[in-house]
């Protein structure tokens, strides 16, 4: 079975990071909104390295990662998304 968090993951290859790491943070949001019968897959932590990132501030490099998520805010559990994004160290 293909979990959201995979989900996640594959959609963000179209910005070829060197990493990324997403961790499903639902079970700190029982009870709370978007997680009210406390089933997962609804609040994620998603760190990503890419060099896409270059040169863009931190609101720049938030609004690439949601636009690749946006699709999956449709149809989806997803509730919420704490991000990291980085560049490459030399």
């Amino acid at each position: 079975m293909t979990t959201l968090a995979d989900k996640l993951k594959e959609k963000l290859q179209v910005l070829s990071p060197v990493s990324v790491h997403v961790t499903d943070d639902s079970h700190h949001h029982i009870g709370h909104a978007g997680n009210p019968d406390g089933k997962g897959q609804t609040h994620f932590t998603i760190e990503i390295v890419s060099d896409a990132f270059r040169g863009k501030t931190r609101v720049e490099q938030h609004r690439m990662v949601m636009d690749v998520l946006q699709p999956l805010w449709a149809g989806t559990s997803l509730h919420a998304v704490v991000l990291k994004t980085l560049t490459p160290t030399l």
